[in-house]
């Protein structure tokens, strides 16, 4: 149940940041963003705010930011429909009925001849068996009625394609921008209240039953030289460890101001899938709580754990990686809960790691992701003028199948793994 509720708050938290940065940004350029959802398919939870509808779906598998003009709901008006009308005060369209009209007695219905709900906003019409042509301008605020369902139309100045290609492109930015930010923050965190890793090659603790309680290192000892090299950092140091199994080693500590020498065999730890082991002495790095360095730490783990997926994903595009080492929402859960099991400090390391590989998968430009439609707006920097909605709605649609696909592969990988 533990681990249930950890990968819920996590997927959550996760989805929900990265789409909070599209909604932010779309609000901030004047789109209109009609919907914020957390999660897939049915609805379980939902209210609206600010001409945005808030809702939490059934199955956790992503979230979305709607934005005006990317509706293919939204119905179009042609000629020959019958709609009827509803008029504020100052006699403007306020509600557009769509059908049902007679739930509404006090609706004006006519037969459309032109509409405009881009720019000019108005409609023209002729009433039932009338020859008269009448003109009725719509209120930017107009509502569609369809199904007894209220949605707000979108002039031409709230859509996203409307806005500015830098406006638009900050906007599909923002969701994977905000991922990084979350990790830089979780990272910052643990710095501030577990500490900061030395730089240097310093012993925080040594684990009982280990070869280094045996060789007799102790907590605070700093490696300064294992046989004939010098030792500087804490990563020089465990790599000479890791690169020795089963090798005797002499070290020079420095302890209270003076050296002590000791000698040390590593464990011989197999490597899982492999043929080869690594050298492993039982000892933790020390730490240090500063908080500047926390903030530090923050930026300097998000770059370096950047650094790392990318350098993966390249190796996967490359075919040095296979499919199966992907892992979908079920490896996820799986790794979770051996993740929660290890204590809270180490879970939240996790959510941070997570938190950057949703941003990094996200800006590959790969149809339907974040990345992909930046590419649209690079090309269309390059041309001079947006590639036509037809055809980049047909890249993201085969896009989007192919991911699916993907997701169902990586998702019975996943499956094999842990039951097969």
């Amino acid at each position: 149940m533990t681990t249930v509720i950890a990968f819920i708050f996590m997927f959550g938290l996760l989805v929900f940041v990265h789409e909070l940065g599209h909604l932010i940004f779309a609000k901030r350029a004047g789109m209109l963003a009609r919907e914020f959802a957390i999660g897939m398919g049915p609805k379980i939870f939902a209210f609206t705010k600010n001409d945005t509808l808030y809702t939490i779906r059934l199955l956790p598998i992503g979230g979305y930011v709607r934005v005006a003009g990317e509706d293919p709901e939204i119905i179009e008006l042609k000629p020959g429909h019958h709609i009827g009308l509803e008029f504020n005060e100052e006699g403007i369209v306020n509600k557009i009925i769509v059908n049902n009209k007679s739930k509404h007695p006090n609706a004006r219905v006519i037969e459309v001849e032109k509409v405009d709900l881009d720019h000019e906003l108005f409609i023209k019409g002729y009433e039932i068996d009338e020859d008269e042509l009448l003109h009725f301008n719509v209120d930017r605020r107009a509502l569609f009625v369809m199904d007894e369902k209220e949605t707000l139309i979108a002039p031409y100045d709230r859509q996203f394609a409307s806005k500015s290609p830098g406006k638009r492109a900050m906007q599909l930015f923002a969701g994977p921008m905000m991922n990084f930010i979350l990790a830089i923050v979780i990272f910052i965190i643990l710095g501030v209240v577990q500490g900061v890793p030395v730089e240097e090659a310093r012993i925080g603790e040594v684990i009982s039953g280990n070869p280094a309680e045996e060789a007799g290192f102790q907590p605070n000892d700093e490696i300064i030289q294992i046989e004939d090299k010098s030792i500087s950092t804490w990563e020089e140091f465990t790599t000479i460890v890791r690169e020795n199994p089963a090798e005797e080693l002499s070290m020079t500590v420095l302890r209270d101001g003076e050296t002590v020498n000791l000698t040390v065999v590593p464990n011989e730890i197999p490597i899982e899938g492999e043929e080869a082991s690594i050298g492993q002495i039982g000892v933790y790095q020390s730490l240090e709580k500063t908080f500047w360095g926390s903030f530090k730490y923050g930026a300097e783990k998000t770059y370096e754990t950047t650094s790392m997926i990318l350098t993966n994903l390249t190796m996967l595009v490359t075919g040095q990686l296979g499919l199966d080492m992907l892992s979908g929402p079920v490896g996820i859960y799986d790794a979770t809960d051996q993740v929660v099991q290890t204590g809270f400090m180490n879970f939240l390391m996790w959510t941070a790691i997570l938190s950057i590989n949703l941003g990094v998968v996200n800006l590959v430009p790969l149809p339907a992701l974040d990345g992909g439609r930046l590419l649209f707006v690079g090309i269309e920097l390059l041309r001079g003028k947006p590639m036509e909605p037809e055809k980049e709605g047909i890249f993201h649609f085969v896009g989007f199948a192919l991911l699916m696909l993907l997701m169902i592969i990586v998702t019975w990988n996943d499956i094999q793994r842990l039951f097969l």
